[in-house]
């Protein structure tokens, strides 16, 4: 009986414990998470806990109503040949037999005596009849030491011993008592156990989890905030817990001081790089003047010559766009980057901007518009020189037509480049903004650029009052959404 109890105990537990993993995880939750190896490590030392005391409070239970009725049936095994021989003084051994049977057994205890044949020398009359317990079980499986059977919807500890009467076996001597109310109280007691057990373990589970996830919060909110810091914000980036234990405030504390250090060089980064390309703008500037004049004038040059100053001249041009634009970045960062704003007509800008470009490259570049004209206040050069650089993007990184959609949502005007080339994996797409950030895809790095353009991009749209963002899915196309605030001529 007692064995079933467990395996019930252990089921339930099972079943309980995996509802309500299930539901506290219901978020995803990566298995080689900090998080998860607790919760499950915790979760699993205190079902193992309980287990074990219900097994252990189970058992004990059992000992103490049962083991009363054990003892009693083996104190009136072991006297029972006594009595016999006691109550045959006067009558025989069949007179002692019987009178025996009939003073010992109760109404709970019922006595059976066979002789060696196998026939009924007596039995008791104050209860049931134990021989058809006997016959239904089977005489040879009828315990020697008293054991708990359970016959039907009734429990009896029952046991069989051979009678020896002065030395000489005269039969076998069955004793069987009734525990049925007994045992029913111990499976209801056993039963409410394993309840308690499994609501105790619910609830340690749940508090578990959710005492293991507020511990661990200040790491995931250090991580969110970590994510979310740009370049652009390391000098104002600082981590700030609330609540949190001391060994996590050390760690955002080193994490501020790092932000600090990793602030201050790249501002020296920025202030060196501004510095050397303006010393390094002008002597190629003249270079390059140089190269364009020999080539103008180098009549008696060969053909190779002529091809190695082209290289060289192209490559000058190249690096003087790269100094400019490192200079631009340098004056945005600064604040010194000015800009010449006016009432802009969009409709006007775009259409240009993609007959220009079509021209230039020899692909399909189409504007699409609306109907009314739609006016910004920008800067006419800096726009142009924004959408030049995204359609020239959407151009190399595509092989379709590239469309350039203009519309209105409230009061912005929005400024879409789309294109349905390779597309930006999620994990790069909140970098490209920075400057010289290129992904590590094989299909990109081939495609010659300094990683500075969308960068460009991003410090001239913001300085226009406006914002740049970006949609893309791999192998599905890109959008560059630019959204400029809309001039209102009563401000």
């Amino acid at each position: 009986m007692r064995s079933v109890t467990h395996a019930e105990l252990v089921k339930s537990m099972y079943k309980s414990i995996r509802t309500a993993i299930t539901h506290i995880f219901s978020k995803r939750v990566s298995h080689t998470s900090l998080q998860f190896r607790l919760t499950v490590e915790l979760i699993a030392l205190a079902v193992i806990s309980l287990t074990g005391v219900a097994v252990w409070a189970g058992w004990k239970m059992e000992q103490t109503v049962v083991n009363g009725h054990k003892q009693m049936l083996e104190y009136v095994a072991m006297r029972f040949p006594d009595q016999v021989e006691m109550y045959m003084e006067t009558g025989g051994i069949q007179a002692g037999i019987e009178r025996t049977s009939n003073k010992v057994s109760t109404s709970e205890l019922a006595i059976l005596v066979k002789g060696g044949n196998g026939e009924v020398i007596a039995k008791s009359t104050k209860n049931y009849d134990l021989s058809s317990d006997i016959q239904h079980i089977g005489d040879t499986q009828v315990p020697t030491t008293p054991q708990v059977i359970q016959i039907g919807d009734r429990y009896v500890v029952m046991c069989g011993n051979p009678l020896t009467v002065n030395g000489k076996i005269v039969g076998k001597v069955y004793l069987s008592q009734d525990i049925t109310n007994d045992q029913l109280q111990l499976n209801n007691g056993i039963y409410g156990l394993i309840i308690v057990s499994i609501s105790a373990t619910m609830i340690l589970i749940v508090a578990i989890a959710l005492r293991v996830r507020k511990a661990l919060s200040p790491l995931q909110e250090m991580s969110q905030m970590a994510s979310l810091i740009s370049i652009d914000d390391l000098s104002a980036a600082k981590l700030e817990l609330a609540k949190a234990p001391d060994e996590i405030l050390g760690l955002a504390q080193t994490f501020n001081e790092m932000l600090q250090r990793l602030s201050s060089a790249w501002e020296q980064q920025r202030q060196f790089v501004g510095n050397v390309s303006h010393e390094l703008r002008t002597p190629l500037t003249v270079i390059g003047g140089y190269l364009q004049s020999l080539l103008r004038r180098g009549d008696n040059l060969s053909v190779y010559q002529k091809q190695a100053i082209a290289t060289a001249s192209a490559e000058t041009e190249r690096t003087i766009q790269m100094l400019q634009d490192l200079l631009d970045l340098a004056r945005a960062d600064s604040g010194n980057l000015h800009f010449r704003q006016a009432p802009v007509f969009l409709n006007t800008l775009v259409a240009e901007v993609a007959a220009m470009s079509a021209k230039v490259s020899d692909r399909s570049v189409t504007a699409i518009t609306q109907n009314q004209d739609i006016v910004a206040l920008v800067d006419q050069d800096r726009l142009q020189q924004v959408l030049i650089n995204l359609v020239d993007n959407a151009i190399k990184y595509s092989s379709d037509p590239v469309e350039i959609k203009l519309e209105t949502r409230e009061d912005q005007a929005m400024i879409h480049v789309c294109d349905r080339g390779i597309g930006i994996a999620l994990v790069h797409q909140q970098r490209v903004f920075e400057r010289f950030y290129r992904s590590d895809d094989p299909s990109t790095r081939s495609r010659d650029g300094t990683g500075l353009g969308l960068a460009i991009a991003k410090s001239l749209v913001e300085g226009m009052n406006g914002k740049i963002s970006l949609l893309s899915k791999p192998n599905e196309g890109s959008i560059f959404t630019i959204s400029l605030p809309l001039w209102n001529p009563q401000r």
